[in-house]
């Protein structure tokens, strides 16, 4: 059936996840860091998130499309995993966290959080085993977290690809267990770098499972050289 429904320009778009919250029914969602509807049975067409999106990148156009379904809203709204990927700034008064959001396949590339140019990415196993964590300087760092076990490496890859080519990076400070599973974060960083040819500044910390820092060969500055 031919009906209104959202189109998003990805040429303006630049996956500041500003018009996600705006639609109630869940359609939109940041991915690759672009905003895309993820279905046509999810947008009702009535363009709640215009106005939302700073670039003007959302349209409402009519074209071929399937039918809107309540059921369809329904199913997504109680499975999805994370109810907005909004950015947000947070004062360290109210949170140790200085944005949101900080899993690496939500986080946009462009997020304003990046201007630092410092990047801090933790392994997800660091923040409860490690009490020093806590202890942390987080202002004006853009703060990522993952598991290269749990998650799709390709995504994380090409999402570590998008950040080191649009903004300019001074340093990445790398945490990560001392299990080998960790290690595969250290090895998407060289290689993201080596495909966007650029130098960036790498330093890894190694935290050991009893909640040590600990000293081994891996802690030392790896960058900036050609990887």
């Amino acid at each position: 059936m031919k009906r209104k429904i959202i189109f998003i320009d990805e040429e303006l778009c630049t996956g500041c996840g500003e018009c996600i919250p705006s639609c109630a029914e869940g359609a939109l969602q940041i991915i690759n860091g672009k905003a895309k509807v993820v279905s046509d049975r999810l947008c009702d067409g009535l363009g709640a998130c215009l106005g939302h999106c700073p670039t003007g990148a959302l349209k409402l156009i009519e074209r071929e499309a399937e039918p809107f379904s309540e059921e369809e809203v329904k199913k997504r709204l109680a499975t999805k995993s994370c109810p907005s990927t909004k950015q947000v700034s947070v004062s360290s008064e109210e949170s140790f966290l200085p944005h949101w959001p900080i899993q690496i396949p939500l986080v946009p590339s462009q997020a304003p959080f990046f201007k630092s140019g410092e990047v801090y990415i933790f392994a997800d196993c660091v923040p409860p085993a490690w009490p020093d964590f806590f202890k942390l300087n987080l202002k004006n760092k853009a703060v990522l977290l993952g598991c290269p076990k749990l998650s799709n490496t390709v995504q994380y890859l090409e999402k570590f690809q998008e950040i080191i080519r649009h903004n300019e990076l001074r340093k990445i400070t790398l945490f990560q267990m001392e299990v080998p599973c960790c290690a595969g974060l250290l090895a998407l960083l060289k290689e993201a770098l080596k495909r966007e040819n650029k130098e960036v500044e790498i330093e890894v910390k190694i935290i050991s499972r009893t909640g040590k820092e600990v000293q081994t060969p891996l802690e030392k500055k790896l960058g900036p050289t050609p990887l």
